[in-house]
Order: structure tokens, then sequence, then C-alpha cells
């Protein structure tokens, strides 16, 4: 099926893992895709690998953003889907957090959400609508321990979602979010070696035990993440806005 025929699509932190999917499952659907990456030479391979088009993008930077939007744009005539993915997580009691990765984690989490979406609207706008699909977490529904700062942005990112959503709709822009739960990707072998530290566990345990811990018995693949961001970019969501889909296996009911 071709549900995003014709569309032009920026996916940020495209390069692997769950972006990687998603870019995947758009051009698969139809649509022309923009990776977006910190990581040029792994966003140059899955651009080549779906046909699409890698752009450089630190989104801890509104600049960078800006060009890379503007690039986008200028290649393909504009844009009509961002999602918001790219992110990163680090562990630290209260006692150990540093100003320095407080402002790291919201600059890339929360600042490169807004700053992506202030980019892209005036070209939305010009196009008479878009989506846009951000990445909250599981993480952004609860508080869990030693990962005060990350856990804040994701629920800052719902609370943008809701916000810009109710702003937008008059520009027939759609604003949702997705919040997965624990999803086997790179980012997932980044914070087992974390929680090892953390909870004294062998490297491995912890992502063991959550997959083990999920309703549906396992960790959730990229694909089970990408195909949901399909839909919400698609026809088939045409009145669903600000809302955060949880795609997490049953582990948040709402």
């Amino acid at each position: 099926m071709n549900e995003l025929d014709g569309k032009v699509a920026l996916v940020t932190g495209g390069a692997r893992g769950i972006g990687r999917a998603i870019c995947e499952a758009y051009a698969a659907a139809g649509a022309k895709v923009a990776v977006a990456d910190l990581r040029e030479e792994e966003a140059r391979e899955t651009a080549e690998a779906i046909k699409g088009m890698a752009v450089g993008m630190n989104v801890s930077d509104p600049s960078s953003i800006a060009k890379g939007v503007a690039a986008v744009a200028a290649a393909w005539g504009g844009i009509d889907i961002l999602v918001n993915n790219a992110g990163i997580f680090n562990m630290a009691s209260i006692d150990k957090v540093t100003f320095e990765d407080y402002r790291r984690q919201y600059d890339v989490n929360v600042g490169g959400t807004i700053f992506a979406i202030q980019a892209v609207v005036p070209i939305m706008k010009k196009r008479g609508g878009g989506v846009i699909v951000n990445f909250a977490s599981q993480a952004g529904r609860r508080g869990e321990p030693n990962i005060v700062v990350y856990c804040s942005t994701k629920a800052a990112v719902i609370s943008i979602t809701q916000s810009l959503a109710l702003e937008l709709a008059k520009d027939n822009i759609r604003v949702n979010a997705i919040a997965p739960g624990v999803i086997d990707t790179p980012m997932w072998d980044t914070v087992d070696a974390q929680f090892a530290v953390y909870e004294n566990k062998p490297k491995g345990q912890k992502k063991r035990e959550v997959g083990l811990a999920v309703p549906l018995g396992r960790m959730g693949d990229p694909r089970d993440v990408a195909d949901p961001c399909v839909f919400l970019a698609s026809d088939a969501a045409r009145y669903i806005t600000a809302q955060t889909l949880n795609v997490d296996g049953g582990n948040w009911m709402s």
C-alpha cells in the first residue's frame, strides 16, 4: 500500500534504530524520505538503501536544523511530514546530575523537537498542511529512579505535542506523538550498560528482564514502532491530533 505516496518526509535521528525503521517504512509507503542525523555517514547509507536524501543535522543547534530543513525543501519542493525521532539518554542519581548533561538532554530531546517544528511549520503552511510525529517514551508517562532528566524531557515532548497540536490545528497541521516502550535498538544497549552500573547487574541482564516484564512477553522491534508512525502520518489518521500513542506491548495503560 502507498499510504504516503507523493509525500516528502524528514526523519531526524534517521540513520539507525527506530529512525532507520521509520525511514524504510515511509519509503515503502511511497514517501520521499530525508534521513537527518548527526552521523552523516550512516545517514548516507540509510538514504542510499531507500533511495532517499541524507542530511547532516545536529538537532541541538537550531541553525543546523534550519539549514537541513531548507536543503530538503529546496531539493523536493517542500516538506509534508516531520518525524522528531532524534534523542539521547543518560542515567544519573540526583546527586550526580550535572548541569552539562541536563542541558545536553534538554537541547536534544526538547529543543530539537521545538526548533525542528519551528523550521518546518512555514513550509507546511505553504503546502496547505502537514503532519508532525514527535517521539516521547513510556519514561514520559511515569517517573523512573536515576533517570530524572530523561524522564522529564520525554514528559515535555508529550506537553509540546498537545500545545502545538492546538496551535497548529487551524493550519491543517496535525501533531501527535509516539511513546515507545522497551525497543531493541543500539540505544538500549547503552541503557543496559548504564543500568548494569546503577543496579549492579551483569551487562545484558536488565535488557532480558525488561523484555520478559512486557505483557506481550518481549522487547519491541523497531518495525513495531515504524508501522504506527506510518499510520499517524497517513490520511487514515486524518482526525487524530494532540495524542500520544503508546507502543509498548502493554506496559502503560491509558
